[in-house]
């Protein structure tokens, strides 16, 4: 299973091609347009928000509401476009001024150019859009397996916001994507003060994977490893600086006697503790899968910030782009879609099947096997 996306922040639109889900899944295109409309959402977007009301269009590979095991291709129109198709290449869009934390200035050295417009337009987290629609997609192939995903926000800035419920229905009833939506009114009162500021918020997301049989990855080669996939996944999307499993960092300080999760028989498998996040050798065990991605400030401040201006080599402030004041909400969003592609992917590579039902049968089968193997 695969997928490639195409398409620029201000061109037509944003285009992704996923192929590899097996026949025989409804394809829900209602539930994609609510994982859209939830990457939209959160508390501290940018006026962007206002304009893009975004709605997938499946192109291929979905036949009267199921996959057919063809290609999935996928469109998402940018309703910005209509502001931008008469000057999009013409000239008066140049950037000259590369934002310190963004692929502004990385990007024109490797390309040779000078103008970031032709980075800018593609670095854009307004990809992640695409990827979400393939996500959800994965999502509902996930669900036959009663495999739930769940992302919520942990932290805004300096603020932490615990969990107060294990419901994770009561997530998207916070502005925050929390799960303590009494907080709101505190997180509100932060952006607002960080928006007259002209500055940006940061966070934590914590992600949960439930429903996940032992075996998913392997141990065989460092490039199958489950935890290694998924950090990959996670990192690509832009503002995420770091990624955790388990205790993560903050299991360094214990003995490993304190850290690692013993093992005992009663009804199945149990683990009293799970510090390692669900992840063993590179394999899932069972357990929940637990991880922790942290998005860093968004660079794009209206307040400007030190750099160079490229086209006369001189000092200068960054300029201003359209932009949001904390994208963690958005991200959480984001985390949970990219973590159902690659749930999906290993799923689908362990257990095969072109239809569906060759998917399910073997699922059941290694599911009887485990079982026989500790009750006979």
């Amino acid at each position: 299973m695969r997928y490639l996306t195409a398409g620029e922040s201000h061109n037509k639109g944003l285009v992704a091609i996923l192929e590899g889900i097996p026949a025989g899944v409804l394809i829900d295109e209602n539930l994609i347009n609510l994982e859209l409309s939830l990457r939209q959402g959160g508390y501290g977007r940018g006026d962007r928000m206002k304009i893009e009301k975004d709605r997938v269009e499946i192109i291929s590979g979905v036949r009267m509401g199921y996959s057919i095991g063809s290609p999935i291709s996928l469109f998402i129109p940018n309703n910005d476009w209509q502001n931008y198709k008469d000057k999009y290449h013409q000239q008066g869009l140049e950037y000259y001024t590369p934002r310190p934390g963004h692929g502004d200035l990385p990007g024109v050295l490797k390309y040779n150019f000078s103008d970031c417009r032709n980075v800018l337009e593609r670095a854009s987290a307004r990809e992640t859009a695409v990827r979400v629609a393939v996500g959800s997609i994965c999502q509902q192939f996930l669900s036959y397996f009663n495999i739930k995903i769940h992302s919520f926000v942990l932290s805004i800035g300096p603020v932490k916001i615990p969990p107060k419920t294990d419901d994770y229905t009561e997530i998207y009833q916070s502005q925050f994507y929390t799960l303590d939506k009494e907080r709101d009114e505190e997180l509100i009162r932060l952006v607002d003060r960080v928006k007259r500021d002209g500055d940006s918020l940061g966070g934590v997301v914590e992600t949960v994977i439930e429903g996940l049989p032992p075996g998913l990855g392997s141990y065989i080669q460092h490039d199958l490893k489950l935890d290694g996939l998924l950090a990959g996944e996670i990192m690509a999307i832009p503002s995420v600086k770091g990624v955790e499993f388990g205790l993560g960092f903050s299991g360094t300080k214990l003995l490993g006697s304190e850290f690692h999760d013993p093992i005992v028989l009663d009804q199945g498998i149990k683990r009293p503790k799970n510090n390692a996040g669900g992840i063993e050798g590179g394999m899932s065990n069972g357990e929940k899968i637990v991880i922790r991605s942290a998005i860093k400030p968004i660079p794009t401040l209206l307040k400007g910030m030190d750099t160079i201006n490229l086209k006369n080599k001189e000092k200068s402030k960054t300029d201003y782009q359209r932009s949001d004041v904390t994208v963690v909400p958005a991200a959480s969003v984001v985390i949970k879609n990219v973590v159902a592609f690659v749930i999906a992917q290993q799923f689908h590579l362990k257990f095969g099947g072109d239809h569906l039902q060759d998917t399910l049968k073997s699922y059941y089968i290694y599911r009887k096997r485990i079982e026989e193997f500790f009750y006979g």
